[in-house]
Protein backbone atom coordinates (compact mmCIF):
# COMPACT_ATOMS: atom_id res chain seq x y z
CA UNK A 1 0.00 0.00 0.00
CA UNK A 2 1.11 3.61 -0.76
CA UNK A 3 -0.47 6.95 0.70
CA UNK A 4 0.84 10.55 -0.92
CA UNK A 5 -0.41 13.90 -1.67
CA UNK A 6 -0.49 15.31 -5.80
CA UNK A 7 -0.47 18.94 -5.61
CA UNK A 8 0.48 21.44 -7.61
CA UNK A 9 0.55 25.23 -8.99
CA UNK A 10 0.75 26.38 -5.45
CA UNK A 11 2.04 30.18 -6.86
CA UNK A 12 3.72 31.33 -3.65
CA UNK A 13 3.47 35.09 -3.79
CA UNK A 14 1.32 35.29 -6.81
CA UNK A 15 -0.38 38.74 -6.97
CA UNK A 16 -3.88 38.74 -6.37
CA UNK A 17 -5.92 41.17 -8.83
CA UNK A 18 -8.61 43.96 -8.38
CA UNK A 19 -7.02 44.40 -4.82
CA UNK A 20 -6.86 47.72 -5.07
CA UNK A 21 -10.16 48.68 -4.17
CA UNK A 22 -10.29 45.83 -1.19
CA UNK A 23 -9.32 47.24 2.71
CA UNK A 24 -6.65 45.68 4.09
CA UNK A 25 -8.35 43.77 6.78
CA UNK A 26 -9.33 41.81 3.40
CA UNK A 27 -5.97 42.22 1.39
CA UNK A 28 -4.28 40.94 4.33
CA UNK A 29 -6.08 37.58 4.38
CA UNK A 30 -5.19 37.35 0.54
CA UNK A 31 -1.79 38.01 0.70
CA UNK A 32 -1.42 34.88 3.24
CA UNK A 33 -3.74 32.52 1.43
CA UNK A 34 -1.67 30.61 -0.62
CA UNK A 35 0.96 30.30 2.54
CA UNK A 36 -1.78 28.94 4.68
CA UNK A 37 -3.69 26.78 1.89
CA UNK A 38 0.36 25.01 1.63
CA UNK A 39 0.52 24.88 5.76
CA UNK A 40 -2.81 22.75 5.55
CA UNK A 41 -1.65 20.38 3.55
CA UNK A 42 1.95 19.79 5.76
CA UNK A 43 -0.55 19.34 8.79
CA UNK A 44 -2.40 17.17 7.23
CA UNK A 45 0.49 14.84 5.37
CA UNK A 46 1.65 14.83 9.19
CA UNK A 47 -1.53 13.59 10.78
CA UNK A 48 -2.07 11.26 7.96
CA UNK A 49 1.25 10.09 8.23
CA UNK A 50 1.44 10.25 4.36
CA UNK A 51 4.66 8.52 2.52
CA UNK A 52 5.40 10.92 -0.07
CA UNK A 53 4.36 14.36 -1.70
CA UNK A 54 4.69 15.41 -5.10
CA UNK A 55 4.24 18.78 -6.86
CA UNK A 56 3.86 19.25 -10.19
CA UNK A 57 5.68 22.56 -10.80
CA UNK A 58 4.94 26.20 -10.31
CA UNK A 59 5.33 26.29 -6.71
CA UNK A 60 7.03 30.04 -7.20
CA UNK A 61 5.66 32.83 -9.50
CA UNK A 62 9.08 33.60 -11.02
CA UNK A 63 8.88 37.45 -11.28
CA UNK A 64 7.11 37.79 -7.87
CA UNK A 65 9.34 34.84 -5.73
CA UNK A 66 10.73 36.47 -2.61
CA UNK A 67 12.81 35.14 0.25
CA UNK A 68 9.89 35.06 2.43
CA UNK A 69 8.52 32.23 0.52
CA UNK A 70 11.78 29.73 -0.02
CA UNK A 71 12.18 30.28 3.84
CA UNK A 72 8.58 29.05 4.07
CA UNK A 73 8.82 26.53 2.17
CA UNK A 74 12.06 25.08 3.28
CA UNK A 75 10.86 25.46 6.95
CA UNK A 76 7.51 23.35 5.94
CA UNK A 77 10.02 21.07 4.15
CA UNK A 78 11.85 20.47 7.38
CA UNK A 79 8.49 19.36 9.52
CA UNK A 80 7.70 16.66 6.61
CA UNK A 81 11.34 15.47 7.49
CA UNK A 82 11.35 15.31 10.77
CA UNK A 83 8.54 12.80 10.18
CA UNK A 84 10.16 11.17 7.46
CA UNK A 85 8.04 12.40 5.04
CA UNK A 86 9.66 12.70 1.20
CA UNK A 87 9.11 15.38 -1.01
CA UNK A 88 9.59 15.07 -5.22
CA UNK A 89 8.72 18.45 -6.81
CA UNK A 90 9.44 19.66 -10.54
CA UNK A 91 9.64 23.02 -12.08
CA UNK A 92 7.12 24.77 -14.53
CA UNK A 93 6.75 27.45 -16.72
CA UNK A 94 6.72 30.20 -14.10
CA UNK A 95 9.77 28.96 -11.89
CA UNK A 96 11.89 27.10 -14.41
CA UNK A 97 15.38 26.21 -12.71
CA UNK A 98 17.06 29.03 -15.35
CA UNK A 99 15.44 31.62 -12.67
CA UNK A 100 17.92 30.88 -10.32
CA UNK A 101 16.87 29.13 -7.15
CA UNK A 102 19.69 29.32 -4.75
CA UNK A 103 18.13 27.62 -2.04
CA UNK A 104 19.44 24.13 -0.10
CA UNK A 105 16.38 21.74 0.16
CA UNK A 106 16.32 19.44 3.28
CA UNK A 107 17.39 15.68 2.55
CA UNK A 108 14.10 14.60 2.38
CA UNK A 109 13.14 16.83 -1.04
CA UNK A 110 14.09 15.91 -4.69
CA UNK A 111 13.78 18.14 -7.37
CA UNK A 112 14.06 16.96 -10.92
CA UNK A 113 16.31 18.15 -13.72
CA UNK A 114 15.98 19.61 -16.95
CA UNK A 115 16.12 16.27 -18.53
CA UNK A 116 13.66 13.14 -17.46
CA UNK A 117 15.09 11.24 -14.42
CA UNK A 118 13.71 8.91 -12.27
CA UNK A 119 13.52 8.39 -8.29
CA UNK A 120 13.37 5.36 -6.65
CA UNK A 121 11.82 4.85 -2.77
CA UNK A 122 9.94 2.38 -0.98
CA UNK A 123 6.37 3.11 1.00
CA UNK A 124 6.22 2.39 5.06
CA UNK A 125 4.48 -0.50 3.76
CA UNK A 126 7.17 -1.54 1.66
CA UNK A 127 5.83 -0.91 -1.23
CA UNK A 128 8.03 -0.03 -4.41
CA UNK A 129 7.55 4.04 -5.94
CA UNK A 130 9.41 4.56 -9.11
CA UNK A 131 8.51 8.68 -9.86
CA UNK A 132 9.70 10.03 -13.47
CA UNK A 133 9.75 13.99 -14.20
CA UNK A 134 11.61 16.98 -15.52
CA UNK A 135 11.89 20.45 -14.52
CA UNK A 136 11.33 23.17 -17.47
CA UNK A 137 14.67 24.95 -17.52
CA UNK A 138 13.38 28.25 -19.57
CA UNK A 139 10.16 29.54 -19.24
CA UNK A 140 9.07 30.04 -22.67
CA UNK A 141 10.23 27.15 -24.34
CA UNK A 142 7.94 24.50 -25.55
CA UNK A 143 9.71 21.33 -23.60
CA UNK A 144 7.87 17.97 -24.43
CA UNK A 145 9.86 15.52 -23.61
CA UNK A 146 7.32 12.49 -23.46
CA UNK A 147 9.44 10.57 -25.32
CA UNK A 148 12.20 10.22 -23.00
CA UNK A 149 9.87 8.92 -19.95
CA UNK A 150 10.57 5.49 -19.52
CA UNK A 151 8.16 2.74 -20.50
CA UNK A 152 6.64 0.47 -16.92
CA UNK A 153 7.60 -2.92 -18.78
CA UNK A 154 8.87 -5.06 -15.87
CA UNK A 155 5.47 -4.56 -14.06
CA UNK A 156 7.55 -4.36 -10.55
CA UNK A 157 6.05 -1.46 -8.05
CA UNK A 158 4.15 1.71 -8.66
CA UNK A 159 4.99 4.21 -11.20
CA UNK A 160 4.21 7.45 -11.25
CA UNK A 161 4.37 10.36 -13.79
CA UNK A 162 4.84 13.97 -13.48
CA UNK A 163 4.20 16.36 -15.67
CA UNK A 164 3.73 20.33 -15.65
CA UNK A 165 2.00 20.58 -19.23
CA UNK A 166 -1.66 21.17 -21.34
CA UNK A 167 -3.35 18.14 -22.26
CA UNK A 168 -4.41 18.29 -26.45
CA UNK A 169 -8.85 18.66 -25.72
CA UNK A 170 -8.48 21.26 -22.73
CA UNK A 171 -10.44 24.18 -23.16
CA UNK A 172 -8.93 26.29 -20.45
CA UNK A 173 -7.53 29.73 -21.23
CA UNK A 174 -3.64 28.96 -20.90
CA UNK A 175 -0.29 29.29 -22.52
CA UNK A 176 -0.01 25.45 -24.08
CA UNK A 177 3.16 23.98 -22.27
CA UNK A 178 4.41 20.44 -23.07
CA UNK A 179 1.08 19.80 -24.84
CA UNK A 180 0.29 16.13 -24.63
CA UNK A 181 -2.81 13.48 -25.62
CA UNK A 182 -3.95 10.26 -23.36
CA UNK A 183 -2.37 8.07 -25.61
CA UNK A 184 0.74 9.31 -25.03
CA UNK A 185 0.64 8.84 -21.25
CA UNK A 186 -0.65 5.63 -21.59
CA UNK A 187 1.67 4.27 -23.53
CA UNK A 188 4.55 4.76 -21.04
CA UNK A 189 1.61 2.37 -18.40
CA UNK A 190 2.08 4.00 -15.30
CA UNK A 191 -0.54 3.66 -12.23
CA UNK A 192 -0.74 7.47 -11.72
CA UNK A 193 0.27 10.55 -13.60
CA UNK A 194 0.67 13.92 -11.39
CA UNK A 195 -0.38 16.82 -13.71
CA UNK A 196 0.33 20.52 -13.04
CA UNK A 197 -0.67 23.78 -15.05
CA UNK A 198 -3.87 23.98 -15.44
CA UNK A 199 -5.49 25.58 -12.47
CA UNK A 200 -8.81 23.05 -12.56
CA UNK A 201 -8.83 20.06 -10.88
CA UNK A 202 -9.63 17.29 -13.27
CA UNK A 203 -9.69 13.54 -13.82
CA UNK A 204 -8.49 12.56 -17.27
CA UNK A 205 -8.87 9.02 -16.88
CA UNK A 206 -9.66 6.45 -14.42
CA UNK A 207 -7.12 3.42 -15.85
CA UNK A 208 -4.31 4.83 -15.28
CA UNK A 209 -5.07 7.37 -13.02
CA UNK A 210 -4.98 11.11 -14.84
CA UNK A 211 -5.36 13.84 -12.70
CA UNK A 212 -4.86 17.76 -13.19
CA UNK A 213 -4.75 18.80 -8.72
CA UNK A 214 -5.69 22.11 -9.80
CA UNK A 215 -4.15 24.81 -7.61
CA UNK A 216 -4.53 24.81 -3.74
CA UNK A 217 -5.58 28.76 -3.50
CA UNK A 218 -7.93 30.74 -6.18
CA UNK A 219 -6.49 34.06 -7.05
CA UNK A 220 -8.82 35.62 -9.28
CA UNK A 221 -12.59 35.43 -10.57
CA UNK A 222 -11.61 32.88 -13.02
CA UNK A 223 -10.40 30.52 -10.58
CA UNK A 224 -13.43 29.87 -8.51
CA UNK A 225 -14.29 27.04 -6.05
CA UNK A 226 -12.60 24.71 -3.47
CA UNK A 227 -8.99 24.33 -4.49
CA UNK A 228 -6.71 21.76 -2.95
CA UNK A 229 -4.74 18.76 -2.95
CA UNK A 230 -5.67 15.00 -4.01
CA UNK A 231 -4.76 12.13 -1.40
CA UNK A 232 -3.93 9.09 -3.43
CA UNK A 233 -4.08 5.78 -1.64
CA UNK A 234 -3.80 2.25 -2.94
CA UNK A 235 -1.23 -0.40 -4.16
CA UNK A 236 -0.01 -1.87 -7.84
CA UNK A 237 -3.44 -2.59 -8.75
CA UNK A 238 -6.68 -0.28 -7.99
CA UNK A 239 -5.42 3.63 -6.78
CA UNK A 240 -8.18 5.58 -5.19
CA UNK A 241 -8.23 9.68 -4.75
CA UNK A 242 -10.13 11.78 -2.33
CA UNK A 243 -9.75 15.92 -2.65
CA UNK A 244 -9.23 17.57 0.21
CA UNK A 245 -9.74 21.42 0.55
CA UNK A 246 -6.87 23.84 1.63
CA UNK A 247 -7.89 27.14 0.54
CA UNK A 248 -8.24 30.41 2.53
CA UNK A 249 -10.48 32.22 0.63
CA UNK A 250 -12.82 30.97 -2.11
CA UNK A 251 -13.86 33.44 -5.19
CA UNK A 252 -17.14 32.39 -7.01
CA UNK A 253 -19.43 34.07 -9.95
CA UNK A 254 -22.82 33.84 -8.37
CA UNK A 255 -26.53 34.55 -8.88
CA UNK A 256 -29.22 36.29 -6.82
CA UNK A 257 -32.45 36.15 -8.31
CA UNK A 258 -34.89 39.17 -6.81
CA UNK A 259 -38.31 40.54 -7.52
CA UNK A 260 -37.72 44.49 -6.55
CA UNK A 261 -34.69 46.52 -6.91
CA UNK A 262 -35.56 49.37 -4.16
CA UNK A 263 -32.00 49.69 -2.56
CA UNK A 264 -33.82 48.56 0.71
CA UNK A 265 -35.30 45.36 0.60
CA UNK A 266 -32.66 44.49 -2.44
CA UNK A 267 -29.68 45.37 0.31
CA UNK A 268 -31.52 42.79 2.80
CA UNK A 269 -31.82 40.64 0.41
CA UNK A 270 -28.15 40.18 -0.45
CA UNK A 271 -27.22 40.60 3.58
CA UNK A 272 -29.20 37.15 4.10
CA UNK A 273 -27.48 35.52 0.92
CA UNK A 274 -24.11 36.65 2.03
CA UNK A 275 -24.47 35.42 6.06
CA UNK A 276 -25.47 31.71 4.02
CA UNK A 277 -22.18 31.74 2.48
CA UNK A 278 -20.04 32.76 5.76
CA UNK A 279 -20.98 29.88 7.54
CA UNK A 280 -18.68 27.63 5.32
CA UNK A 281 -16.07 30.01 4.38
CA UNK A 282 -14.28 33.21 3.16
CA UNK A 283 -15.17 34.53 -0.27
CA UNK A 284 -14.79 37.20 -2.95
CA UNK A 285 -17.70 37.36 -4.89
CA UNK A 286 -18.77 38.67 -8.17
CA UNK A 287 -22.47 38.57 -8.14
CA UNK A 288 -25.37 38.64 -10.82
CA UNK A 289 -28.74 40.26 -9.11
CA UNK A 290 -31.28 38.51 -11.75
CA UNK A 291 -33.97 40.64 -11.84
CA UNK A 292 -37.34 39.91 -13.81
CA UNK A 293 -39.66 43.17 -13.26
CA UNK A 294 -40.04 46.20 -15.40
CA UNK A 295 -38.19 48.81 -12.83
CA UNK A 296 -34.72 50.13 -12.78
CA UNK A 297 -32.18 50.40 -10.45
CA UNK A 298 -30.39 54.62 -10.50
CA UNK A 299 -26.85 54.63 -10.80
CA UNK A 300 -26.48 56.91 -7.44
CA UNK A 301 -28.51 53.65 -5.59
CA UNK A 302 -26.51 51.00 -7.46
CA UNK A 303 -23.10 52.83 -6.04
CA UNK A 304 -25.01 53.29 -2.46
CA UNK A 305 -25.67 49.66 -2.46
CA UNK A 306 -22.30 48.28 -3.49
CA UNK A 307 -20.47 50.98 -1.26
CA UNK A 308 -22.95 49.79 1.82
CA UNK A 309 -22.19 45.91 1.41
CA UNK A 310 -18.44 46.04 1.09
CA UNK A 311 -18.72 48.66 4.32
CA UNK A 312 -20.29 45.86 6.44
CA UNK A 313 -17.15 43.57 5.60
CA UNK A 314 -14.15 45.78 6.78
CA UNK A 315 -12.74 43.94 9.64
CA UNK A 316 -15.02 41.00 9.46
CA UNK A 317 -12.82 38.07 10.25
CA UNK A 318 -15.25 35.41 8.03
CA UNK A 319 -15.60 38.22 5.10
CA UNK A 320 -18.21 37.30 2.66
CA UNK A 321 -16.48 40.39 0.19
CA UNK A 322 -19.04 41.64 -2.89
CA UNK A 323 -15.86 42.59 -5.73
CA UNK A 324 -18.60 43.30 -8.05
CA UNK A 325 -22.23 43.69 -8.94
CA UNK A 326 -24.02 43.36 -12.38
CA UNK A 327 -27.80 43.72 -12.89
CA UNK A 328 -29.18 41.29 -15.21
CA UNK A 329 -32.85 42.94 -16.45
CA UNK A 330 -34.87 39.61 -18.27
CA UNK A 331 -36.87 42.40 -19.48
CA UNK A 332 -34.44 44.49 -20.79
CA UNK A 333 -36.01 45.38 -24.40
CA UNK A 334 -39.80 45.98 -22.53
CA UNK A 335 -37.99 48.43 -20.68
CA UNK A 336 -35.43 50.02 -23.06
CA UNK A 337 -39.11 50.53 -25.07
CA UNK A 338 -40.84 52.00 -21.37
CA UNK A 339 -38.30 54.25 -21.24
CA UNK A 340 -37.86 55.55 -25.00
CA UNK A 341 -41.61 56.02 -24.58
CA UNK A 342 -41.75 58.46 -21.41
CA UNK A 343 -38.83 60.23 -22.83
CA UNK A 344 -40.21 60.96 -26.21
CA UNK A 345 -44.23 61.77 -24.72
CA UNK A 346 -44.09 62.40 -21.06
CA UNK A 347 -42.89 66.12 -21.26
CA UNK A 348 -44.85 66.69 -24.10
CA UNK A 349 -47.90 69.22 -22.98
CA UNK A 350 -49.40 69.87 -25.80
CA UNK A 351 -49.68 65.80 -26.63
CA UNK A 352 -51.12 65.60 -23.05
CA UNK A 353 -53.83 68.06 -23.31
CA UNK A 354 -54.55 66.30 -27.52
CA UNK A 355 -55.04 63.02 -26.02
CA UNK A 356 -57.20 64.37 -22.77
CA UNK A 357 -59.12 65.89 -25.37
CA UNK A 358 -59.61 62.93 -27.79
CA UNK A 359 -61.29 60.85 -24.08
CA UNK A 360 -63.46 63.55 -23.84
CA UNK A 361 -64.89 64.03 -27.01
CA UNK A 362 -65.85 60.43 -26.51
CA UNK A 363 -69.41 59.78 -25.09
CA UNK A 364 -68.60 55.91 -24.62
CA UNK A 365 -65.70 56.97 -22.57
CA UNK A 366 -66.59 60.68 -21.02
CA UNK A 367 -69.06 59.41 -18.75
CA UNK A 368 -67.07 57.82 -16.57
CA UNK A 369 -64.14 60.41 -16.17
CA UNK A 370 -63.54 63.45 -13.94
CA UNK A 371 -64.04 66.88 -14.46
CA UNK A 372 -61.38 67.74 -17.17
CA UNK A 373 -60.14 70.64 -14.79
CA UNK A 374 -59.81 67.65 -11.91
CA UNK A 375 -57.20 65.53 -14.27
CA UNK A 376 -53.74 65.24 -13.10
CA UNK A 377 -50.84 65.18 -15.45
CA UNK A 378 -48.70 63.21 -13.68
CA UNK A 379 -51.63 60.48 -12.32
CA UNK A 380 -52.67 60.07 -16.04
CA UNK A 381 -49.04 59.08 -16.68
CA UNK A 382 -49.00 56.57 -14.32
CA UNK A 383 -51.65 55.07 -14.84
CA UNK A 384 -50.75 54.99 -18.30
CA UNK A 385 -47.32 53.61 -17.91
CA UNK A 386 -48.78 50.60 -15.64
CA UNK A 387 -51.36 49.90 -18.55
CA UNK A 388 -48.07 49.55 -21.09
CA UNK A 389 -46.49 47.31 -18.45
CA UNK A 390 -49.76 45.32 -18.02
CA UNK A 391 -49.57 45.04 -22.56
CA UNK A 392 -45.86 43.95 -22.14
CA UNK A 393 -46.32 41.34 -20.00
CA UNK A 394 -49.43 39.52 -22.04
Amino acid sequence: MVKFIHAADLHLDSPFKSRTKMPNSVLEVLMESTYNSVTRMIDFAIRESVDFIVLSGDIFDQSNRSLKSEIFLKQAFNRLREKNIFVYMIHGNHDPISSGFKTHWPENVAVFKENVETYEMMSRQGERIYLHGFSYLMDESYENKLDEYPTNTDNRGIHIGLLHGTYAKSKESVKRYTEFNLEALNSKLYHYWALGHIHVRNQLSDLPQIHYAGNMQGRHKNETGEKGFLLVQGDDVSLTTDFIATQEVIFENLTLQTETLRKESLYQHIVEFKEKLREDSKYIINLTIDYDGEDEISLTDFNELIELLQEDEVNVKQFVWIDNIKVSYNNKEQIALLNDIKKSYSNNDDLFREAVNTMYMDPNINRYLPSIGEISQQEMLEMGEERLKMLMRK
